[in-house]
């Protein structure tokens, strides 16, 4: 009896409980074009958590019956637009209206700017793989110099630094495959030691985005991101040659990719790329030639709820530094300015001589993630760099292959991140950071080092929250703190010590013993706090108009450069002095874009406010005589500065095969301080492109580019006087005029041709400069010596399989 009545409440509590769990409700929805509100057809919707598939009807509709009342995540995917995914917290019968973004893919493929951003309110551009390719034989910075705001800092031809709104160096963040780049970044004459071959997408985030990657980005991000790869059984890859009549040389790239249906995926990369002297349109420049070998390992495991991947770079760059611009004291500066061809032109070689650079590169990472129920997605992240940077110059004796700047720069960071994803309307992306640098100024050169030895401890934390509040309206702010220290040994002589900056007074805690009763041996140490915050808002209207408003709060600590720099920086031919009395710097960054997104007529207009209190600059003071001979003298100062400007890109469709391209930025930047301009600020230019494109014609396109510079009028004036030995009287130093306006032309044209089912042969064929236009350019730091490129012929092969 007692066992029957035990068996009956069991079987009633199983019922009860099976009557409690409501599994007759119903999910339903339509999913409709953003742009239109035109349903789309065929859509797949995914109820990942239960395996439960559907997909939308001839209305854009869809449903789901008989679902338990739970928590899921809905994936909703459809040709030519990007994935979506929400969370469904499902109680009742349940109505939902999605929006994807329709015809991403019809966009102009010519048109760099995207609705795929980073961030939701991010001011940003974008170079595709497509555009990409077109510089396989090409640096990031000549990538990067065909968006508007975004100019360079060059040395010579070879050695290109990217600017943002006139900002560079360690102004700016650089972020290789979510690893941020440490390469003795604060010379102007160093450029990025990355290979842009092995990127997928590069993108310029202007605005104030970027805390997730640091506090620090006065100018902006660059951010070379990887690709995706598709969760399928296959093998493909693609081989790059590029052949340059200017420079006698060119570039072989070929990548091979495998990928698995199990979400196991590899990626194997190289680079090789060497040319001979360069050719003003006059006379070849001697000594301009470079050599750089690249190689990169990529593999990893991808699926929804976890992953890893890892990631192995190596880059050697050889650069040779024009032999014309290595001058023995200022007058030999006075007459490369007043000359109007180089002190030296020779006949071509593939000969890097001194002066010259070389770099090595390794960067290391690997990552893994977890999707936490009813949370997010959780990662961590190991990151490790070694960067090893010589200089060389025209010595003579057994010292002749001895550079004179030899370093070391090691750093490793630990990172991890959560991305909360489990309500709707609100996402939060948090993470905490801790890095460890150790910079070793090589011994045996001869020289005393420019950069002393030092390490650097970072920690930082931050928190995003980017909430969506309609379907046209995203609001999102962030905060970042971070603390550097910074601790260095470094010798200092006693009389710029005790007498020139008055150190002994106001830094004797650094004091650590005398060398010879000329030398003093100092301990520096340095604390810093930085606070960072962004303000976010994107609104949009009508379709594919919207607006962007951000604002920025970023702090910068001085690097080691600007605080110790003590010598002669050889490939720079001048003496650079750091100063230990150097704050961090505090901006205020202000930016705004109303963007139309639209292939027949489509527009961006940003204009932007930097307010920069501690702007610290190196501007030239004078000249002093070493056993060398003469040379400038620059210094590290800090002042408050302001930069405000706009740029404008327009696209037109003019007729089915035709299409144009405008661009124009507009830049000023004020010495508020001393009320004068900002030194080495990029000057008006804008550009023109009209192009031609028959899809029917084996994909022909052929573009005609107009690129125009206006004069710089703004510049301070840091001319100097200097006694010529040789005719014992006063000589006048003009390093401030600026060169004129120039244009260039450039052609670009295309063709692909199908081989078999599953390769085809793209064909270009590319001029540059063809009008053979003689003209420097003010941001190039070797404009005194010699003229820019003159014409170039390039013809290049991609063989993709």
């Amino acid at each position: 009896m007692i066992k029957r009545f035990l068996a009956f409440v069991f079987v009633w509590f199983i019922f009860s409980a099976t009557q409690a769990q409501d599994c007759s409700i119903t999910f339903k929805g339509k999913i409709t074009d953003f742009h239109d509100n035109t349903p789309i057809i065929g859509a797949s919707v995914h109820i990942l958590d239960l395996n439960k598939y559907t997909s939308s009807n001839e209305d854009g509709l869809f449903e789901f019956k008989n679902l338990c009342a739970q928590k899921f995540v809905v994936e909703i995917k459809h040709i030519s637009c990007d994935p979506k995914r929400i969370n469904i917290n499902l109680e009742k019968n349940t109505y939902k209206e999605i929006f994807l973004e329709h015809h991403l893919n019809e966009l102009n493929e010519v048109v760099v700017r995207t609705t795929s951003k980073t961030t939701i309110t991010s001011v940003e551009q974008n170079l595709k793989k497509e555009v990409i390719e077109n510089f396989t034989d090409k640096s990031l910075g000549d990538a990067l110099n065909t968006m508007s705001g975004v100019s360079s800092l060059n040395t010579g031809n070879s050695i290109v630094k990217p600017m943002i709104h006139g900002l560079h160096s360690s102004r700016l963040l650089i972020v290789n495959n979510n690893v941020r780049m440490f390469d003795q970044e604060w010379g102007d004459e160093h450029a990025p030691n990355i290979d842009i071959n092995a990127s997928e997408k590069i993108a310029v985030i202007k605005g104030a985005n970027t805390l997730k990657y640091g506090s620090d980005a006065v100018g902006g991000l660059i951010l070379i991101q990887p690709k995706k790869y598709a969760v399928k059984d296959s093998l493909f890859g693609s081989t790059i040659t590029s052949f340059n009549t200017n420079g006698f040389g060119g570039n072989i790239n070929s990548e091979i990719v495998k990928t698995y249906k199990s979400g196991f995926y590899s990626k194997l990369q190289a680079n090789y790329k060497q040319f001979g002297d360069f050719r003003a349109p006059d006379y070849y420049l001697t000594n301009s030639g470079l050599k750089n070998l690249n190689a990169s390992l990529r593999m990893g495991y991808n699926t929804y709820e976890k992953g890893f991947n890892a990631y192995y770079s190596f880059v050697n760059n050889q650069f040779a530094i024009l032999q014309s611009s290595h001058i023995g004291n200022v007058n030999d500066l006075v007459n490369a300015i007043n000359n109007l061809q180089p002190r030296v032109t020779e006949d071509f070689s593939y000969d890097i001589t001194f002066p010259k650079q070389e770099i090595y590169h390794h960067l290391g990472k690997i990552e893994a993630y977890k999707r936490i129920k009813d949370l997010g997605k959780l990662s961590v992240q190991y990151d490790v760099q070694l960067n090893r940077r010589k200089e060389f110059d025209l010595r003579r004796g057994n010292r002749s292959n001895t550079p004179v700047i030899d370093l070391r720069l090691f750093t490793n960071t630990l990172q991890t991140n959560l991305e909360v994803e489990y309500l709707d309307n609100l996402k939060i992306d948090t993470g905490v950071l801790i890095r460890y640098q150790q910079n070793d100024a090589i011994s045996g050169t001869g020289t005393n080092p420019l950069i002393p030895d030092f390490t650097k401890y970072d920690a930082g934390l931050f928190t995003i929250a980017n909430y969506y509040l309609n379907e046209s309206t995203d609001f999102s702010a962030g905060f970042r703190y971070d603390f550097s220290k910074i601790d260095a040994r470094k010798r200092y002589n006693v009389t710029d010590w005790n007498e020139t900056f008055n150190y002994d007074e106001l830094f004797p805690e650094f004091e650590t013993g005398t060398i010879n009763g000329t030398r003093i041996l100092t301990n520096p140490k340095y604390t810093f706090h930085n606070l960072s915050a962004s303000l976010g808002l994107s609104k949009r209207f009508n379709n594919d108009v919207s607006l962007l408003v951000n604002y920025g709060l970023a702090s910068r600590v001085p690097n080691p450069s600007e605080l110790f720099s003590d010598g002669l920086h050889h490939s720079a031919a001048r003496i650079e002095t750091g100063l230990l009395t150097l704050d961090k710097e505090i901006a205020n960054k202000f930016i705004v874009s109303l963007e139309r997104v639209n292939r027949n007529f489509g527009f961006s207009i940003s204009p932007y406010y930097k307010h920069i209190n501690g702007f610290i600059q190196l501007i030239p003071v004078g000249i002093t005589t070493t056993i060398r001979g003469a040379f400038p003298v620059w210094e590290y100062n800090q002042i408050n500065a302001q930069i405000f400007g706009i740029d404008i890109d327009v696209n037109k469709q003019i007729t089915e095969k035709f299409n144009y391209l405008g661009s124009l930025s507009l830049l000023q930047g004020d010495n508020l301080t001393e009320d004068i301009a900002l030194i080495h600020m990029p000057s008006t230019n804008f550009t023109n492109t009209i192009s031609y494109q028959n899809k029917n014609l084996n994909q022909l396109t052929i573009a005609f580019n107009q690129k125009t510079v206006l004069q710089q009028n703004r510049f301070p004036d840091y001319n100097f006087n200097t006694f010529n030995a040789i005719l014992q009287e006063d000589v006048f130093v003009d390093i401030s005029t600026t060169p004129p306006t120039y244009t260039v032309f450039n052609l670009r044209s295309s063709a692909v041709f199908k081989m078999n089912k599953k390769s085809n042969l793209k064909i270009e064929f590319n001029v540059a400069n063809v009008f053979n236009v003689a003209y420097r350019e003010n941001l190039n730091r070797l404009r005194y010596f010699a003229d820019e490129l003159g014409r170039n012929f390039n013809l290049k092969l991609k063989y993709n399989y």
